[in-house]
């Protein structure tokens, strides 16, 4: 009776020290653009008490990202464990081959399996929430709650046509239990923005639109707590063995209200937006600290969390150009940080261990040799060990995939949709999708890997199929020019530049056959080109330093030149922070000291186009053209000032 009495004891405690549930679970939660040193900023502030408390207890590290740095692409890279030109997701859009429409891309561009699709040949069960390309919902052994659940950003209003009423969950029958917890924008009243934007209750009438930073900030909040209420109430009720939820609204507030963040005083409509939205994204940080908290708190002792991002962002960056903060006040992708977060916490995870040399590419395979399934050999990421007390198994499997191509859009592997919905979809033209976009990605993704040969058929095709476009002539040029193809390599090259005289990437790459050529002052002349398009394009930069010593296309020559450079970037500074006034009277410093140094007129014709003065702008940029005539830039702003009132001038970095 009593080996019987204290074998019952040992299970109970069993039973106690796993939660009730001897199964070992896993929380995924993503959290898109989290940026690792604002949470670390913000963490030593006190501000984010359950990220200290994932540092304290649990394990963390720098997620280092892969380029480009485009959310649908490195989201499914983390999801499958493969890299962009395995997966085949390359960018945010497809599009319908039967009606033109754009849509977002979906699951059936996918050739990989992911990791629900893993885990449930497993046979363990899955809850996915939101995360990205997963409409149409694939079946799984458990529930998706797929990313057309909430508005979708990439449809003008918010929705779309007749698609959007199938496929949005699996199994169908779950969409009627999630429907009360979907929120829309219209449902972010005055209280609930309260926390993250200073605006009139009146201002909440006005209609959705995602061009609307109003809108599209409600938009995110209430996508967010859709998303973290459905997987709450998936995890407690239905128990699966992984739960992964994706929250948006770090990354989308970033873009709206970034260059905000902890910003000194500004001027003009900057000040305006700064008093409305000035505090929104620290807020958002904050809000996100607090779903963190809600999954802790759900958490039982056999449960690991893995809380990451998939790039960070450089807050409190004011832009080149203010005039692009006008209308959606969008911060662009060149201010996201290759490193996001990884913090792993709970069962099998080691205190305070710090991770080192972290891919997107390690996430996949963690989570496999977490619940105990074998990592293939072709997922390329390693086991974070020194995170966990699992081991690293030997990858005795090659394969989940069935063998089917990963190299054929046309061949993509059946993502197991009811049949019904594929029927429906297929009628609808949603089947037949394809992405130019991301073909161009995963060229540029063969490219940079080094593949000249098979980058060079890649933009072949493309080119066939859009030969106006400059850009991917320009990218072919590059690609025949790595391979020693230099004839063809400057046909190509010089035709883009006829078809965009003002993008960069053209004259470079012609620079670049030019220099291995022996030309260099032709050379050259292209580099400065390349400059003069666009000052911050950093491989034309570095050309620049490497032969001249001198990264600008125009270097001061004297010391009143220099001296006038000096105040043009004080000008510069204020007119970013919105003070057109005194970067006006600033240029007049310049204009003083350095009478025929013409980029005190690029910048005086910048910010004469900010000030809303035309005809400055024009006098300005004619006046630079007189003194720099060979100046790709000024000639190309000039013409196109000449013909619309409206041209944006591009920044004068």
């Amino acid at each position: 009776m009593r080996r019987a009495a204290a074998t019952c004891v040992l299970l109970a405690l069993l039973a106690a020290g796993c939660g009730g549930d001897a199964r070992e679970r896993i929380i995924v939660l993503g959290l898109d653009g989290m940026d690792p040193e604002t949470v670390d900023l913000l963490m030593s502030e006190g501000k984010l008490p359950h990220f200290a408390r994932l540092r304290q207890e649990g394990a963390y590290g720098r997620l280092r990202s892969m380029r480009p740095i485009l959310s649908p692409i490195i989201w499914t890279t983390i999801a499958t464990g493969k890299p962009p030109e395995a997966h085949g997701i390359g960018h945010f859009v497809a599009v319908n081959e039967k009606t033109g429409e754009q849509l977002p891309v979906t699951s059936r561009m996918r050739r990989v399996k992911a990791l629900w699709n893993l885990f449930s040949g497993a046979g363990r069960t899955v809850a996915v929430v939101g995360w990205w390309a997963t409409w149409p919902a694939e079946t799984v052994r458990g529930a998706i709650v797929s990313d057309h659940i909430c508005y979708h950003f990439l449809f003008p209003d918010g929705a779309s046509g007749s698609h959007l009423d199938v496929g949005m969950v699996h199994p169908a029958e779950l969409e009627a239990e999630i429907t009360p917890l979907v929120r829309r924008p219209g449902d972010v009243g005055t209280g609930d923005l309260a926390r993250f934007a200073t605006v009139p209750p009146e201002e909440l009438a006005r209609p959705f639109r995602f061009d609307d930073e109003l809108s599209h900030l409600r938009w995110a909040i209430a996508t967010a707590e859709t998303y973290r209420a459905i997987g709450l109430r998936l995890w407690r009720e239905q128990r699966p063995d992984l739960l992964m939820v994706y929250i948006e609204a770090t990354d989308s507030t970033a873009h709206l209200f970034g260059h905000l963040f902890r910003a000194g005083p500004m001027g003009g409509e900057l000040a305006a937006q700064q008093a409305r939205f000035g505090h929104t994204v620290e807020e958002v940080y904050r809000y996100a600290d607090e779903i963190v908290g809600d999954y802790m708190a759900a958490m039982d002792a056999g449960t690991t969390l893995v809380v990451l991002s998939d790039h960070g962002f450089e807050l409190g960056a004011l832009p080149d150009d203010p005039s692009t903060m006008r209308d959606m006040r969008r911060v662009t992708e060149r201010y996201h940080r290759i490193d996001g977060i990884l913090y792993l916490y709970g069962a099998r995870v080691r205190p305070r261990a710090r991770l080192d040399r972290l891919a997107l590419l390690d996430v996949a395979p963690t989570l496999l040799a977490l619940a105990g399934i074998t990592p293939p050999a072709d997922m390329p990421g390693r086991v974070l060990t020194e995170g966990i007390t699992v081991g690293d198994p030997v990858r005795s499997i090659a394969s989940y995939e069935d063998g089917t191509s990963v190299t054929a859009a046309d061949k993509a592997p059946d993502a197991g949709v009811d049949p019904a919905i594929l029927d429906r979809l297929r009628a609808l033209g949603y089947l037949e999708t394809s992405s130019p976009k991301a073909d161009r990605t995963l060229a540029a993704r063969q490219f940079e890997a080094g593949h000249f040969a098979e980058a060079a058929k890649a933009y072949r095709r493309l080119v066939d199929a859009n030969p106006n476009d400059g850009g991917l002539r320009a990218s072919l040029a590059g690609a025949l020019g790595a391979l020693g193809r230099h004839d063809e390599a400057l046909t190509q090259a010089s035709e883009a530049i006829r078809l965009e005289p003002l993008g960069p990437e053209g004259y470079h790459n012609r620079a670049l056959v030019l220099e291995r050529q022996g030309k260099r002052d032709d050379a050259l002349r292209d580099y400065r080109a390349a400059a003069q398009c666009n000052p911050a394009y950093e491989p034309a930069r570095r050309a620049l330093q490497r032969l001249t010593g001198s990264p600008l296309a125009s270097p001061p020559r004297t010391d009143a030149e220099r001296r006038a450079l000096a105040v043009t970037q004080r000008a510069s500074a204020a007119a970013r922070r919105g003070a057109y006034d005194a970067a006006w009277r600033l240029l007049d410093e310049a204009a003083r000291i350095a009478p025929d140094y013409p980029l005190v007129y690029q910048y005086r014709a910048n910010v004469a186009f900010l000030r809303g003065d035309r005809s400055a702008a024009i006098a300005a940029l004619e006046r630079a053209l007189a003194l720099d005539p060979e100046n790709v830039l000024y000639r190309g702003n000039l013409e196109r000032l000449r013909q619309t009132p409206t041209t944006t001038i591009p920044p004068n970095g």
